[in-house]
This record gives C-alpha cells, structure tokens and sequence, in this order.
C-alpha cells in the first residue's frame, strides 16, 4: 500500500509541475506583451530548470518566449551583445525542439527572429570595427556565421577581422575551418540604382535586375565580379604560421591548398611570396615564371608580381611588370602609383648623399650632379602621377605627391593649378 500512495504522489506532483510551467509561461507571455521583458526574462528564468521534464510543446512554447524576451531587451539596448547572444541560442534550441517533435508551430516566426539577429550582429560588428574594437567585431561577425552557416562569406569576415585584431590563435582557427569547407568567395554581383529613392539595389540574379531595368523601375544595371579569395586565406594561414616560426607547416599548408585547387593562380602568387619571405629566390622566380605561363594577360596577376617584385627590392623587374599591367590595361591606376613609388625609392639615397656634402668647390660639383639625378628622378614621376590623379581624382595622397614634386621642381604654374583643385 505505501508505494501505491508513493505513486500517486509522485503522479500529483508531476501534474502540479505541469501545471506550474503552464502558468508561468502564460505570465511571461503577458509580461511581452506588456512590452516587459525583464520581467518576462526574470519569469522564464525561475521556471527554467523544470523545463527539463515539459512536454515538446511547451519546450518549444518556453524558448520561444526566452528568445523573444532577450530580443525584447536588445532592442532596448539592455546588454544587447549579451542578449542577442541568449535569444540566438534560444531560438536555435526552439528550432532543434521543433524538427525533432515534428512539430513546427513557432519554427517560422524564430527564424525571422534570428535574421534580424544576424543583422543585428553584422551591423554591431561594423560599429566595433569602426571604433578598432576588431576583437569583439570579429566574435559577432562569427556568431552570426554560426546562425546561418551557408553564409560562409562571415566566416571568412570573422577570420579577417580576427587578424586585424592580432589574435591570430582564432584566425588560424576559422581559416582552417574556411580550408575544410574549400570556401572560394568568388561571386558576381548584380546592381542596378533605384529611380525612386536613387539607391542602389543588389539582385540575387541577372534576370531579375534587367527584368525590373526593361520594366522602367531601375537603371543603371552593372556588374560586379568578385575573385576568388582562397590565395589571400592560404597567405595568412602561411603567414600565421610563419609568425609562429612554423616555416614547414606554412609551406605545406600552401602546397597543399594548390593540389586542391591546381588552376587558381592566386595560391601560386602566395605560395611565391612565402617563398621571397624565406628568401628561397630559385623557388620565387619558378613560381613566378609558372604564374605568368598559366596567365600571360591577367592584370591582376601581373600586378601583383609587380608589388611582390617590388618588395624585394627587385625594382627593374618591378616597373617590368607594372608597364605589362599599363599596356594591357591604361586604366589600371594602381599600377601607375607604384611605378611613382618605385622610382621615388631612389630619392633617400641622393639626399643623403647630398647632406654629407661640404662647400668646396668639388663638393658644390658633385652636389649639382646629384641634385640634377634628383630632378631627373622627379620629373620621371610626373606621366605616372598625374595620369593616377586624371584616373581617380578623389585620391589626396597622390595629388599631395604630385604636388611635393612640382614644389621641388619649382613648377609653379602646375602647382597652383592643382591647389586649386583640391
């Protein structure tokens, strides 16, 4: 007889339980739609560890309401990193609650939720990046990659933003997961501007943008082509490691992503530029040397030949490349100012030789003879500068060189000219 009472004691107390939860999920509701979410979250907090034991539906029930009481309290700016994250995690444990039952009666309205907490999310990191708090910026950046995990494209921004916050222990991390995944990046994008509001819009498809372009509603349609970004992960995972003084695990890491993706050009630049870092010179020129043959007229590639050249101190070759990128290419900007960087090098050089000159009448003379190297060097810059102004007249930099280098020349005219400009 007593384990009988035992039994229906125990079944009293469940059913009690049961009852509870029901009630305080009711009040947390209210507390909502009262617009309360402290009270709501403070509810739903008393009645959490019971919940272990609710049946499906009220589990679902339960992190529904958690998920909108923390979101409710983001939105107020109350703890918002902290709270985005517990609504996240409580509308992911809705989600896995509702597949597993079959059930799927708030499924819907969470995962509206955890977009616009993705945004939430991207938007905060962007603040943090702005602020140099890249740190934090990069942990959202992941988080949201964590909601929606075919939106690969923030876990390669979380990795980046991870190395622009030095921590290079979690940019390894998320570069490799980004190797696992054999992530490319590559992509083409469709724009075309608004005629109501003059914005831009993004297009997921081609046919969508010229369809709404011919129905009178956009113009201006173009295309954006964005390549492929392995070469630049495959860099900073060699790069990480050669910090770490992991020579071997960086050069096996680059060899290894070009057996996997033989035809991309950029793990042959990387591959290169590790090699110059090492200064393995036989092994940078081959790899140089099978670069170009696989791509002969890619600027791109060209170019950055150029700047790995250039960094080496190998400027001949440098300005080489950089007239190949000119001749295919007369809009290639860039190309110009580094060719006026390059021949700007040489400039330290004559002025220090000219400083250690006295006032003898033979000094004064080789002091003339450097001086005329110097303008010459000068007046050699001048087609590339001012072409890289006409091309992108916003770039102050450039005007500003350009403007230091009519001043030594004593160009006066041309240097009025362009002040007047700026």
């Amino acid at each position: 007889m007593k384990s009988r009472y035992l039994i229906i004691a125990t079944a009293l107390f469940l059913s009690i339980t049961s009852f509870a939860q029901k009630n305080e999920l009711k009040a947390a509701e209210k507390s909502l739609k009262d617009g309360k979410s402290e009270e709501a979250v403070a509810t739903l907090t008393g009645v959490e560890p019971m919940i272990v034991n609710a049946t499906d539906a009220e589990k679902g029930q339960f992190f529904f309401l958690k998920g909108n009481a923390h979101l409710g309290l983001a939105k107020k700016n109350v703890e918002l990193d902290k709270n985005l994250s517990l609504a996240a995690k409580a509308y992911q444990e809705l989600l896995e609650v509702e597949k597993t039952s079959g059930k799927q009666k708030y499924s819907t309205q969470a995962a509206t939720s955890i977009t616009e907490i993705k945004g939430r999310l991207i938007n905060s990191a962007i603040e943090d990046t702005k602020a140099n708090k890249n740190s934090e910026g990069a942990k959202k950046i992941y988080e949201a990659y964590l909601l929606e995990k075919k939106d690969t494209i923030n876990l390669y921004y979380a990795a980046s933003t991870y190395v622009n916050a030095k921590e290079y222990d979690n940019a390894l991390k998320l570069y490799e997961e980004l190797k696992r995944l054999n992530y490319s990046g590559k992509a083409t994008y469709y724009y075309a501007v608004n005629k109501v509001n003059n914005n831009e819009d993004f297009f997921a498809t081609v046919a969508e943008r010229d369809r709404l372009v011919k129905m009178g509603t956009h113009e201006k349609p173009r295309t954006e082509n964005v390549p492929s970004k392995r070469g630049e992960i495959y860099k900073n995972i060699a790069l990480i490691y050669v910090q770490e003084g992991k020579i071997d695990e960086a050069k096996k890491a680059v060899s290894d992503a070009r057996k996997t993706n033989p035809e991309d050009t950029s793990l042959i630049i990387t591959e290169a530029n590790l090699y110059l870092q090492t200064k393995d010179m036989d092994m940078y020129k081959k790899l140089i040397s099978e670069a170009l043959e696989k791509n002969p007229n890619d600027v791109d590639l060209i170019f950055n030949l150029g700047v790995i050249s250039a960094q080496a101190k190998n400027y001949a070759e440098a300005e080489k490349f950089y007239n190949k990128v000119i001749e295919l290419d007369p809009k290639y900007v860039n190309a110009y100012i580094n060719m006026a960087v390059i021949k700007l090098e040489g400039e330290k050089v004559l002025v220090e030789e000219m400083n250690k000159l006295g006032t003898s009448a033979a000094d004064m003379k080789k002091y003339d003879a450097l001086k005329k190297k110097r303008d010459d060097l000068f007046k050699s810059t001048i087609p590339y500068l001012e072409k890289a102004v006409e091309l992108d007249p916003q770039n102050v930099d450039v005007k500003k060189t350009l403007l230091n280098v009519y001043s030594a020349l004593e160009m006066t005219a041309e240097h009025k000219a362009l002040k007047a400009k700026m």
